[in-house]
């Protein structure tokens, strides 16, 4: 019978409770498809992405971590692509090191995550494990007032922009592999298709030599010859005025952009003062802030203060500026002596600490 029963007017039958297409289910469904499929589902294989995650991966791999020795350079260069691809990064404290994870569940009270249920990948099969909140690591950036407790990725603030590289790279990937690249039709007059053929294989393959072929006097290609005749027809499409090269370097600049990368950086015109102001802007603009938020987020959970720094190391700085400004300081201290005044408070009148 039809397991199914039907409502009873005069019985307390149960009303059927079914999950409908737009529920939690489906819901559910479709955030692990997501989830799966990336933080934005585009562009996420793309040469300019995967340059600016490594840019993100070797900056902070070796920034100066003072403070604990739990955050290895291995953890943080999973910290940085994991920020750069899903925009945050959970890790389990262990006495053995910090264990990444490679999903999470969390559980909030006032928008701060209390608890979490994360998955920790192995070999032979993940492993699920619950921990408080004062058990994980959980870095994030790009947090929104409506999720406090969730990162979201560059990629997926700038959807829009990831979807046009992503579709002019994969029409232009389509044009090269199936379009008619340099093809030509040659007009011949009216022949038996077995000397076409043979005529076509002595055209193939003879580059850089001279072919020397006798032509009649016909309306090949719609005049007499040799006015119309043996001219060729270029078959290559014209890519030109779709204007997909300048579509491709706006799309690919404002990827640059988005992960703090100047689009300077990737011109072939650039020259080595461009290249160290495009590094300084991505390591003053963009990995120290990260760093300082991983530094504040370690800080609170191992209960003692804990400093990044990514400017040192990756000399993210003018090292001539820094030397005349070195120089300015100490004559105005020697001046400030001189003359009898405060140093501390000469330094404090211009804001330098």
């Amino acid at each position: 019978m039809w397991p199914f029963k039907k409502r009873g007017t005069g019985d307390h039958t149960p009303n059927e409770t079914r999950s409908s297409g737009s529920g939690y289910t489906a819901a559910i469904m479709a955030a692990r498809e997501a989830y799966i499929s990336g933080a934005s589902g585009l562009a996420e294989l793309t040469g300019t992405v995967q340059t600016c995650v490594t840019l993100w991966e070797s900056g902070i791999a070796l920034a100066d971590v003072e403070g604990t020795s739990l955050l290895t350079r291995r953890v943080m260069v999973i910290a940085a692509r994991a920020l750069a691809l899903r925009g945050e990064a959970v890790f389990l404290i262990r006495e053995s090191g910090l264990i990444p994870c490679s999903d999470w569940d969390l559980r909030t009270a006032n928008g701060v995550p209390t608890a979490y249920r994360v998955s920790v990948s192995e070999a032979g099969g993940g492993t699920t494990q619950t921990a408080l909140a004062d058990e994980v690591l959980h870095f994030r950036i790009g947090v929104d007032g409506v999720t406090p407790w969730a990162g979201q990725a560059p990629l997926k603030r700038a959807r829009l922009t990831a979807g046009m590289l992503n579709a002019v790279e994969t029409a232009l990937a389509e044009v090269y592999e199936t379009a008619p690249l340099a093809s030509q039709i040659v007009p011949f007059p009216e022949a038996p298709q077995t000397d076409l053929e043979q005529m076509a294989r002595g055209f193939r393959g003879n580059r850089g030599k001279v072919l020397i072929r006798e032509s009649v006097n016909v309306a090949a290609a719609g005049g007499p010859a040799p006015a119309q005749d043996w001219k060729p027809h270029d078959l290559s499409p014209d890519l030109s005025r779709s204007m997909t090269k300048e579509s491709l370097d706006a799309a690919r600049n404002s990827i640059l952009g988005v992960f703090g990368v100047l689009p300077g950086l990737m011109s072939p015109a650039t020259t080595g003062p461009m290249v160290r102001e495009c590094q300084r802007h991505t390591s003053q603009w963009m990995l120290q802030p990260i760093a300082a938020l991983m530094a504040e987020e370690a800080s609170e959970k191992l209960g003692t203060p804990v400093t990044i720094d990514t400017m040192r190391p990756l000399q993210a700085f003018d090292a001539g500026g820094r030397a005349r400004a070195a120089a300015t300081l100490v004559q105005a201290l020697a001046m400030a002596k001189e003359a009898g005044v405060d140093k501390s408070e000469a330094l404090h009148l211009v804001d330098w600490e």
